[in-house]
């Protein structure tokens, strides 16, 4: 399904936005169908806020009101575009499918591109995930370490930071995962860390940091259910391990055939 314009234009608008403003766009770039079921009084109900900021969050993306991008949506559909105009809160296999393909329609061939030279060619990575983030920080280390060494995640239980942090190269990428309900530190990690040498995969409330880090990837994990679902992280990672896989960079070392014959020696698999 194309990408809603008025999604586009948040996107755009995100940096100026009020920390009200933006509850309500985490809302709608993640559920932007809804619009169409939603009154004003239902948005603000929803995102916690007020009709009046609501009202001004139209109008901050150029909008009169909240109608008019409805109409818009309405005209986007009539001209053939398949639009859904109703929302099934049991119909799990498809969120999640909406979850996965809306953060694929932010993401360019370019990003990944980008990302998988940088991992290819530091001499270090580091990842770091606090939380809920650090699982998915987890399965992008065990991908990664398939393909090539040196990878490491942070925090380490019970350690602090700070060594760790004095200990990054010049060369070294570092990849923070840090999805909603961030730790405080996560700001400092940004605010510390070098732009250049910084890569960032959050939900849609870390577009805040889009010019503190070098690249940002966005990734939509729903709203419906109380829990969050990290269908949509998961499947970046997949792809970018497999790009890298891919391109060959790697291929000549035969590290997954020299890591398979040590299973076989320390018999650690069935």
């Amino acid at each position: 399904m194309p990408k809603p314009k008025f999604v586009t234009l948040i996107t755009q608008c995100y940096q100026q936005l009020s920390p009200n403003g933006r509850k309500i766009a985490n809302y709608l770039q993640q559920n932007p169908m809804d619009i169409l079921n939603l009154s004003v009084s239902e948005i603000a109900e929803i995102t916690h806020t007020s009709k009046a900021t609501v009202s001004r969050f139209f109008r901050q993306l150029g909008y009169a009101n909240h109608s008019d991008v409805k109409e818009e949506i309405r005209s986007t559909r009539h001209l053939g575009h398949p639009v859904s105009m109703v929302h099934d809160n049991n119909d799990y296999v498809n969120q999640e499918l909406d979850r996965i393909r809306q953060t694929w329609d932010n993401v360019k061939t370019q990003d990944i591109n980008e990302l998988v030279h940088a991992i290819s060619m530091a001499s270090r990575i580091t990842l770091i995930g606090f939380r809920n983030s650090y699982p998915v920080a987890l399965h992008f280390r065990q991908q990664l370490l398939q393909i090539r060494g040196k990878v490491r995640l942070l925090p380490l239980p019970g350690q602090s930071l700070g060594e760790e942090i004095e200990d990054i190269a010049d060369d070294e990428l570092v990849i923070l995962i840090a999805f909603k309900r961030r730790p405080r530190i996560v700001k400092q990690l940004i605010e510390k860390l070098p732009t250049r040498q910084l890569v960032l995969m959050a939900d849609p409330s870390a577009q805040i940091y889009q010019h503190q880090v070098q690249q940002l990837f966005i990734c939509q994990l729903g709203q419906e259910l109380p829990l969050d679902s990290f269908s949509a992280p998961m499947s970046v990672v997949s792809v970018i391990c497999n790009q890298i896989l891919a391109s060959g960079k790697f291929s000549g070392n035969n590290r997954i055939a020299a890591i398979n014959k040590i299973y076989t020696e320390l018999d650690e698999l069935e």
